[in-house]
């Protein structure tokens, strides 16, 4: 039986990001220093199978450091943590990796000058996201007030609306957040934003690529983890973009065949903690049913690279 044709799109940039890189890279260089187990705070980053796969070489995880033990190292996610869980780790004398994302940690240091300065925060974000948690740990409770939407900035409470500045997670839609700064900007007039555009270059990438394939396919599928906030925004940007059939899949095997029954196109894309052969198994999983020609739709070229700390590039 011939197999029906189906054009496959597949976005580029796609995928891991720098940040994600080196996060993988830490905790598997940590294995090889210190042997196992070592520990790690939070979901290194929001992907089951990247997870499962430093479960098996000895990483444990856990979602506090209450949980490890003095005596072994633990590693601190990519998507960051309150000042109070190093403060805590060095209280009790630990070994501790941070990996957390260096584009991150910019929004770390961004918020506590504005602090040092007078300013009170407010942080664009999802409430709850580790990474939210994380960057508003960075300054005393109450002193960063959260909106996730433009209704919110309605109703936010401020000490003085003459000294504020605003953060946002790296990890936002580039276009919901424009719509948010709006309200801020029309609400506060004086408020003062980031020098650089706090949502990071791998998340605008991911979401441009998508922009531009979306409007050409019957229908998308993001290769993701329901818990990754990237991924979930890639879905709604297809949407947005023209692509009447959106959705995320963590696998080849979440592919829901008879939705997508009928279709002459497909768009691909990862989001940024999702591993390449996820990607290729899902490619793999359309080439069997379809008699597929691929076309890329690349829209930049990422050559970021970040180090590693140097405790881990120091021999044992």
């Amino acid at each position: 039986m011939t197999k029906p044709p189906l054009t496959l799109y597949l976005a580029a940039p796609r995928g891991f990001c720098a940040g994600v890189d080196r996060a993988i890279k830490i905790v598997e260089m940590a294995l090889e220093k210190w042997g196992a187990p070592v520990y790690v705070r939070h979901e290194i980053v929001h992907n089951k199978f990247v997870v499962d796969g430093l479960r098996d070489k000895g990483a444990v995880f856990v979602e506090e450091l209450s949980e490890c033990p003095d005596d072994r190292p633990v590693i601190f996610s990519a998507h960051g943590v309150p000042k109070s869980v190093p403060s805590a780790a060095q209280a009790r004398n630990m070994i501790y990796v941070d990996a957390t994302c260096p584009l991150v940690s910019k929004v770390h240091i961004e918020a506590q000058r504005h602090a040092d300065n007078g300013l009170q925060m407010i942080m664009i974000g999802h409430a709850g996201h580790p990474e939210t948690v994380g960057t508003m740990g960075q300054l005393p409770p109450g002193e960063v007030l959260l909106v996730e939407t433009p209704e919110d900035v309605a109703t936010i409470k401020v000490r003085d609306p003459g000294k504020l500045a605003y953060v946002t997670q790296t990890t936002l839609s580039v276009d919901d957040t424009a719509g948010i700064v709006a309200a801020l900007r029309a609400r506060f007039p004086d408020i003062v934003g980031p020098h650089k555009e706090d949502i990071c270059y791998a998340t605008t990438n991911r979401q441009e690529a998508v922009k531009a394939m979306a409007p050409k396919c019957d229908a998308m599928l993001v290769v993701g983890a329901p818990n990754s906030s990237n991924s979930k925004r890639l879905v709604e940007v297809g949407a947005r973009a023209g692509c009447a059939y959106s959705q995320l899949v963590q696998r080849s095997e979440d592919i829901d065949w008879r939705a997508l029954d009928g279709i002459r196109s497909i768009g691909i894309t990862a989001g940024a903690s999702a591993p390449e052969v996820l990607i290729n198994e899902v490619i793999d999983a359309f080439g069997a049913r379809f008699d597929v020609t691929r076309e890329l739709v690349e829209t930049a070229v990422e050559n970021v690279e970040f180090k590693v700390p140097r405790v881990l590039r120091e021999a044992v």
